[in-house]
C-alpha cells in the first residue's frame, strides 16, 4: 500500500474550557538572553496559545525552549536567543486554563494502512521483529522523496565498510538525501576510504589494518586543509566516490558539528558548540523525516530540536525520526530524553544502509 500523510485534527475549540479559556499571560524581556520569572517551556508537541481571544498554533516548536509573540505570530525561541523587548509567554500548565493548551493527539484518530506504523510512544527493541518496520520506512521514502525533506544524521560507522559508503552514495544520487548532519569522523574517514582505501587505517574491503595505517585519517585531514576545503578536495580529483563526495557533488548540504576528540579537524568543522547547533537547526527546521544511524550524540542532539510535526504549505503533517543502531541502550536513551515520537530499530546500521537502498531501487 502506497504511503499517505495521516490527518491533522486540531482541538474543538468550541469546548467551553477552550472557549472561555482567558487569553495567555505575557511579559517582556529585560535582559538579553533571560526569560521573565513564570515563563512558559514549550515540548515537541502541537502547543496552541490564546492571543486577543484567538487560539494560535506554535507552527514550529522545539523542546525545553520559550514562547514569544512577534508580529501576531508565536515563535519558539530559544533562551540565549531571547532578547530584551520580546513578550514572552507565561503559565506553567497546559491544559487551557492559561490560555496555553497542548495537544498530542492531533494525528491519533487516523486509522489503517502506512498510518498506524507510525503511532507515537511505541517501543522496539533488539527481539523485534522489524520487516515491517522497513517496509513501511521504505514507502515513507518514496513518498517524501517527492514530496519532503529527508535529513540524514550519521555516525562514522556508516563509512567504514565499503558496501554501506557505496548504498548510500546510491541514496544521494538518486534523491533520497536533502541533507546530513554528522561529526569530523564521518567525512575524514569517507574520504580517507576513497583517498588511501582506509577507514581509520583498516581497508574498507577487508578490515584488515595497513601498515602505519593509523596515519591515513590524519593524512586525509591533513591534505584537504592544505587544499582549502572539502569541496576543493573533491573538485581536485582527490577522492571519486562515497558519501561526502556525492554530497559536494550533489550539491547536498552538511554540518559537520566539531567535538573536544577531534583530530585535525578537517575546515568545515564547526567548533563552536553553539554556531554547530544553529546549523543543524537550519537543517532540522526543513526537514520532514530524519534518520539518525550509529551516533549517540548526534541522535539526541537532533532528537531535541525538531517537534513532532511541521506545517508544509499551511497543512500540519507528523515529523518522522528515526534511531539506528546496533546499541538497544543507544537507541533507548533518546526516549528517556523526551523525544517520545522517535522510532527505532536495533541493528547493524551497514546492514541498514545496504537494505534500505535495495528496496529503494537506489543506483
Amino acid at each position: 500500500m502506497a504511503f499517505t500523510l495521516p490527518m491533522y485534527q486540531e482541538p474543538d475549540f468550541t469546548q467551553p474550557f477552550l472557549k472561555d479559556a482567558p487569553d495567555a499571560a505575557r511579559a517582556t524581556v529585560t535582559r538579553d538572553g533571560v526569560a521573565p520569572e513564570g515563563y512558559h517551556s514549550t515540548s515537541m508537541y502541537p502547543e496552541y496559545f490564546k492571543v486577543d481571544g484567538r487560539w494560535l498554533l506554535a507552527e514550529e516548536s522545539r523542546m525545553d525552549c520559550t514562547a514569544v509573540l512577534r508580529a501576531g505570530r508565536v515563535e519558539i525561541v530559544e533562551f540565549r536567543n531571547l532578547k530584551a523587548g520580546d513578550e514572552v509567554f507565561l503559565g506553567r500548565s497546559e491544559d487551557g486554563s492559561e490560555g496555553i493548551y497542548l495537544w498530542p493527539d492531533g494525528f491519533e484518530e487516523t486509522a489503517g494502512g502506512a498510518q498506524d506504523a507510525f503511532a507515537f510512544r511505541q517501543g522496539r527493541n533488539r527481539e523485534t521483529g522489524y520487516s515491517r518496520d522497513y517496509n513501511e520506512l521504505v514507502e515513507l521514502l518514496r513518498y517524501e522523496h517527492d514530496h519532503g525533506n529527508i535529513l540524514w544524521v550519521m555516525g562514522p560507522a556508516c563509512a567504514f565498510d565499503a558496501g554501506a559508503r557505496s548504498a548510500f552514495a546510491a541514496l544521494v544520487r538518486s534523491g533520497y538525501v536533502d541533507g546530513l548532519m554528522a561529526g569530523n569522523a564521518l567525512a575524514t574517514h569517507d574520504m580517507e576510504a576513497s583517498y588511501l582505501g582506509t577507514a581509520l587505517g583498516s581497508d574498507i574491503y577487508t578490515q584488515i589494518p595497513r601498515e602505519n595505517g593509523h596515519y591515513n585519517h590524519l593524512d586525509t585531514i591533513n591534505r584537504v586543509r592544505e587544499l582549502g576545503s572539502i569541496e576543493a578536495f573533491v573538485n581536485a580529483g582527490e577522492v571519486t566516490g562515497g558519501i561526502i563526495y556525492e554530497c559536494v557533488k550533489g550539491k547536498i548540504p552538511f554540518v559537520l558539528a566539531g567535538s573536544i576528540r577531534d583530530d585535525g579537524p578537517l575546515p568545515e568543522v564547526i567548533g563552536n558548540v553553539y554556531e554547530a547547533q544553529n546549523a543543524m537547526r537550519a537543517l532540522v527546521r526543513k526537514a520532514t523525516t530524519v534518520i539518525c544511524m550509529a551516533t549517540t550524540p548526534h541522535t539526541i542532539a537532533t532528537g531535541n530540536m525538531p517537534p513532532s510535526y511541521r506545517m508544509v504549505d499551511g497543512r500540519i503533517r507528523p515529523l518522522y525520526f528515526y534511531s539506528i543502531d546496533i546499541s538497544e541502550f543507544a537507541v533507548g536513551k533518546l526516549q528517556d530524553r523526551g523525544s517520545l515520537s522517535v522510532r527505532t530499530i536495533v541493528t547493524n546500521v551497514q546492514d541498514f544502509i545496504g537494505k534500505l537502498a535495495r528496496e529503494l531501487g537506489a543506483q
